[in-house]
């Protein structure tokens, strides 16, 4: 059994717009100043990839869905700090029950 899979892949769904977690993710991997600051290497519409340490990657990735846009984590180390940046979206909108 992998137990560094469930680390390597995190996924969460928020209530903000793709483009939103995109900007958050890049003030937030590339601004920290620590061991585990990440510099942004490639971006298109749906992801963003950085570098940090050691030639480590992480990739942050979006997609619209109906409950708001989830939003996948990938990398072989920075796991933690993945972690963490979830930690600060808001989460999705749960929707009004409906009234009948």
């Amino acid at each position: 059994m992998n137990i560094q899979k469930s680390r390597t892949l995190q996924q969460t769904t928020t209530s903000l717009r793709p483009e939103e977690v995109l900007a958050a993710a890049k003030v937030h991997f590339v601004r920290r100043n620590s061991l585990y600051a990440a510099f942004m290497e490639k971006e298109g519409p749906t992801y963003v990839n950085f570098r940090g340490q050691g030639g480590e990657e992480i990739i942050i990735g979006v997609a619209t869905s109906d409950a708001g846009t989830a939003v996948t984590g990938s990398t072989y180390l920075f796991d933690q700090q993945v972690a963490r940046f979830f930690s600060t979206l808001p989460p999705a909108r749960t929707p009004e029950p409906a009234v009948a």
